[in-house]
């Protein structure tokens, strides 16, 4: 491609809304632009990688049997209110109505169509196990859309999906998708760690999720510093023992705490230590109120406190559900007293305290002297704190360490959540009715891209990995006004392209410290210049990744070049 005639609006400045360097590299490379809030058009530089990411995405899909479809972003509302989700998923789901007042929604996901074609269409088992996948846009209103194309509203998304007749036969399919994400984050050339997850809005059991190590990434892996043992915070089990203090139990004493409300806050007026206190938290649990007690240096886990309910929706209550439910605003709240309809659990952490301090339920007032059992009855204990840096790897090697990640994949087991809501079944051997077995597979195409840019980059520009790269060759000319110079560099461009390399060729009549600048901006892998040894048959080579540069007689540039990329 000439570059006199391609569209790279290329910027010199940073854009101010951009905060992370993707984004703002994206920008400035002219790879993408943005329409709206958290919507993105794709240049064409960014569709090149872009569709060199999917190429990668289909070539590892389509080696584990997994057959691409396509189907449509708008999904009629009967769909998700057969499996519950119209009204479970919240507001991200965006909504609209036909000319007609027909409810529908731009898919955020596809499993209730997905389970509506294959319920439809497969009946018997000799036509499973199945794997269907599509490389498709969606949609999810994001409350902040931030990070560029690492958080949009409107983003592309490779999903599959599993049918099968036996747990064996999702396993088996499970663990050939989990190493297929593992080859396409290698060949993407990314630094990642698959880690234990959990599976949201979407549903079922043993997911992982694959995270590109980043410091500007939303969230917390929490890794084992003497094993591979790794987990999503949220879903990092806590295997620490507590002992409880040798003192005999103390009387139970009400004590005013005046405009004392956090635990920090209590412990100092009191002075005792933030692990002798109780934290209390009201959570709104499918239509129900659960108290969930803490210790007070813990921070209670939302995700394993709806896993340990087994519940749908698990929320914080508001300052004004508080008040109402437990007669005491936040700040005050704890276990002694508590109406019958509210349901009381606990971390193992508060078995062991002794003599604790917790909430009286009135304001400015708190209690000393507390011991569980004795003053407050608890119905469960269970594992529903965050794990903490230092606590024990959850594999018995080595202790927990956290760093940051962007999930860019996403595998879920998810059983029999949308077959049995939606009817998807088939006859077995013996002509019996039996429920379909699903699993889920994602991968953030668009965020991919991001991640990519974020970990390949230095502070000249992007640095594309050879594998997804807009182009192998970035050829230019030093001196746009040499005809020999010009001669030789048709000449290169016209026999590069013939050996199979994608090269962009700077034709522009630019000064050259323009076009060395706009190229390692743009991150090409290998950038050949055309200068003042155009006459004797020599440019000169240069790596973009680790700045080496050198010169090559141009009957050995064919070779140098394949060199280069292969290495």
């Amino acid at each position: 491609m000439r570059q006199s005639q391609a569209f790279i609006p290329t910027l010199r400045e940073v854009p101010a809304d951009a905060e992370v360097k993707s984004h703002q590299l994206l920008l400035r490379a002219g790879f993408i632009r943005q329409s709206t809030s958290g919507v993105y058009t794709f240049l064409p530089l960014g569709q090149r990688v872009l569709q060199k990411v999917e190429a990668i995405i289909r070539e590892e899909m389509n080696r584990i049997g997994a057959m691409e479809l396509l189907m449509p972003a708008l999904q009629p509302a009967e769909l998700w209110q057969q499996s519950g989700r119209w009204y479970s998923y919240g507001p991200e789901l965006m909504r609209l109505k036909d000319r007609h007042e027909r409810d529908f929604a731009l898919g955020p996901t596809h499993e209730e169509m997905i389970t509506a074609i294959v319920r439809d269409e497969v009946k018997t088992y000799k036509r499973l196990p199945l794997v269907l996948y599509q490389i498709q846009t969606k949609f999810r209103d994001e409350k902040r859309p931030r990070f560029g194309l690492l958080r949009g509203r409107e983003f592309i998304m490779k999903d599959a999906y599993s049918f099968h007749t036996s747990k064996e036969s999702l396993d088996e399919t499970y663990n050939n998708m989990y190493e297929a994400y593992a080859n396409i984050f290698r060949r993407c050339g990314l630094n990642f760690r698959a880690v234990i997850a959990d599976s949201g809005a979407i549903g079922g059991k043993d997911t992982h999720e694959f995270m590109v190590l980043s410091d500007i990434g939303e969230d917390t892996i929490a890794y084992s510093d003497a094993s591979d043992y790794a987990a999503n915070i949220e879903m990092a089990p806590v295997v620490a023992t507590y002992e409880k203090r040798n003192e005999p139990p103390a009387e139970l004493k009400k004590v005013a705490t005046p405009g004392q409300k956090t635990i920090a806050e209590v412990a100092s007026y009191l002075q005792v230590a933030s692990e002798h206190c109780i934290k209390s938290l009201l959570f709104h649990v499918d239509g129900r109120y659960v108290l969930v007690l803490v210790r007070g240096d813990h921070e209670a886990n939302e995700v394993k406190v709806k896993n340990v309910l087994d519940a749908t929706v698990v929320r914080l209550a508001t300052p004004e559900e508080t008040r109402q439910v437990m007669n005491a605003p936040v700040g005050s709240l704890g276990p002694i007293g508590v109406k019958e309809e509210v349901k009381v659990i606990a971390d193992h952490a508060i078995a062991a305290i002794v003599n604790g301090v917790c909430g009286a339920n009135e304001e400015g007032y708190h209690y000393t002297g507390v011991n569980p059992g004795r003053d407050f009855p608890v119905s469960q204990y269970a594992d529903l704190r965050f794990v903490q840096e230092g606590d024990p790897a959850p594999d018995g090697k080595g202790t927990i360490r956290f760093a940051r990640g962007i999930e860019v994949g996403h595998v879920f087991k998810l059983g029999t959540k949308y077959s049995e809501a939606m009817n998807a079944v088939y006859l077995d051997e013996n002509g019996q009715a039996q429920t379909m077995i699903m699993g889920c597979y994602g991968i953030g195409v668009s965020r991919l891209v991001a991640a990519i840019a974020e970990q390949f980059a230095d502070e000249h520009g992007l640095v594309w990995p050879v594998s997804v790269a807009p182009f192998h060759v970035h050829l230019l000319t030093a001196n746009a006004k040499s005809d020999e110079q010009r001669a030789l560099a048709e000449e290169w461009y016209d026999k590069l392209g013939q050996a199979g390399f994608d090269v962009l060729y700077d034709d522009r009549p630019e000064r050259a410290g323009v076009k060395f600048a706009d190229s390692d901006l743009i991150g090409i892998p290998l950038r050949v210049t055309v200068g003042k040894r155009a006459g004797e048959g020599v440019v000169e080579v240069k790596v973009r990744k680790t700045g080496e540069s050198f010169d090559v007689p141009v009957a050995d540039l064919i070779e140098t070049v394949r060199r280069l990329l292969q290495g």
